[in-house]
């Protein structure tokens, strides 16, 4: 029976992809992956690339690759994915333990819908091979069914594609990367899943290829626990120029890149884990500020409300509102009192209307956002009879002045699971120089986040430069419109 190390090099079957000696180091990790023996230089180079000083003797359970960009990674992923559903299945005894009717799956789980087309790509010209054509009963939006009842998905990390299915193997690309809107841990959230569907397959194989990124998340928690250690989790952590010789360390693209971003560049191309980026603030510090089951606070009379905005174009970021109060007497608490955001695509006048309707409703006649658009965003609220001011604070000032607030519990948020995942998503960096930025993680969003803590700011700069409120109601305004500040 044919090994993937012997199916990497098979000019019948992904030799044309592997067979140069520019794929000399992923050929001894090939073989480490299925506990394969290794000669003396192999040997050498497991012990560089994973801390260990013997080679596996059986298949790895989970494995996890940690290699720079260019590495190869995507076209190695769907190799693994097409072995293991097709010849590894069989040499892994997965078709055994399905029993009649049941249909196993190998599942190649991508950080977002482009790079899915990539790996899907792969897959399909791996199967146009004479060998592996043969073994094609069905082709898919998303893969392809096998005559020997395997599937292959090839689908982004969402973790109820695992749910209800058999998954024979697995594979997280570029995991570090993952990013959800429903949950901050969308990777653990997905290994959590699917190693249940995977528990009726002994020897099924978890596998891990990403370049990394921040010191956190579930390629970090493996990586720590596992790198040079014996055992059935395999860690492999090269840098580009080892895993593609193709790219030389001392390159003009490389060199440049380092000159330009030394953090960005040894996390990207040298593999190693960012320490200029840390988590924000944690889940349990912006859960404390929650009010659980509060989703909206209707307007109450002889109350000042503030409200911030993100606008957008309609394209491609959503665009947000976020209208609060004051309440506390000396100990004074920022309390949020409604969110909305329309999500792209839309019509950027159309939401102006209807967020200006809303802020009516609060009597608000003013509100504060950011300098996107120039003058557009300040004419469109104007048509409305809205004042649009410009903030004089930047989205990384807004952040850093809402986490005194979140620390002490000087700010009520509403009961909102997407706000409060952006706001424990946010990352702190640190630049060259020393200057510190706070912003959404690469792939995430924080358009709810920044309105919300414009919001929070308009309240703390209040505070500092006309102190405490007086709500005064005008008899001849509409109910909705009897508000203003002495």
């Amino acid at each position: 029976m044919i090994t993937f190390a012997e199916a990497c090099t098979d000019p019948n079957l992904f030799g044309p992809w592997f067979e140069a000696d520019s794929w000399a180091a992923w050929r001894v990790v090939d073989k480490a992956l299925f506990g394969e023996p290794l000669d003396a230089d192999e040997l050498a180079t497991f012990t560089e690339l994973t801390g260990r000083t013997e080679a596996p003797t059986e298949p790895a359970e989970e494995a996890w690759f940690v290699c720079g960009r260019r590495s190869g990674k995507d076209v190695k992923a769907a190799a693994l994915g097409a072995f293991l559903a097709t010849f590894g299945a069989e040499q892994l005894g997965f078709l055994s333990r399905l029993v009649r009717g049941e249909r196993g799956v190998v599942q190649i789980l991508a950080v977002d819908r482009d790079q899915a087309r990539v790996c899907l790509g792969y897959l399909r010209a791996y199967f146009e091979q004479p060998i592996l054509a043969q073994m094609v009963a069905k082709s898919m939006a998303d893969g392809l069914e096998l005559t020997n009842g395997l599937g292959i998905e090839i689908t982004t990390n969402d973790q109820r594609r695992v749910r209800g299915r058999t998954v024979v193997a697995v594979v997280f690309d570029e995991v570090a990367f993952w990013r959800s809107e429903a949950t901050v841990n969308p990777d653990l959230d997905v290994y959590r899943a699917v190693k249940p569907a995977m528990a009726t397959i002994p020897g099924a194989m978890l596998i891990g290829i990403s370049s990394p990124y921040a010191r956190r998340g579930l390629l970090w928690t493996k990586y720590r626990k596992h790198y040079g250690k014996p055992g059935k989790v395999l860690i492999v952590q090269a840098p580009t120029w080892r895993m593609n010789p193709t790219i030389k360390r001392d390159g003009d693209f490389l060199t440049e890149a380092f000159n330009d971003d030394p953090a960005s560049a040894a996390a990207e191309f040298g593999a190693q884990f960012r320490v200029d980026v840390e988590a924000f603030v944690t889940r349990e510090v912006v859960e404390a500020c929650l009010s659980p089951g509060v989703y909206e606070r209707a307007p109450v009379n002889n109350t000042r409300y503030v409200a911030f905005v993100d606008p957008s174009g309609g394209s491609q970021d959503s665009m947000t509102l976020a209208i609060a109060h004051e309440e506390g007497g000396d100990d004074r608490v920022a309390v949020l009192d409604a969110v909305r955001e329309r999500k792209p695509p839309f019509s950027p006048e159309a939401v102006v209307g209807e967020f200006c309707d809303l802020l009516k409703q609060y009597g608000i006649r003013k509100v504060t956002g950011d300098r996107y658009g120039g003058e557009w965003p300040r004419e469109q609220f104007r048509k409305h009879g809205i004042e649009y001011d410009c903030s004089e604070a930047v989205r990384s000032d807004l952040y850093r002045d809402l986490l005194p607030a979140l620390n002490s519990q000087r700010c009520d948020l509403l009961d909102h699971d997407k706000l409060a995942n952006q706001i424990v998503g946010l990352e702190r960096r640190v630049a060259r120089g020393g200057r510190e930025s706070i912003d959404h993680a690469p792939g995430g969003h924080d358009d709810l986040a920044n309105s919300v803590a414009g919001a929070v700011w308009l309240i703390l700069q209040a505070k500092k430069t006309v102190g405490p409120w007086i709500a005064t109601r005008r008899s001849n305004r509409p109910a909705q419109e009897r508000f203003y500040i002495q």
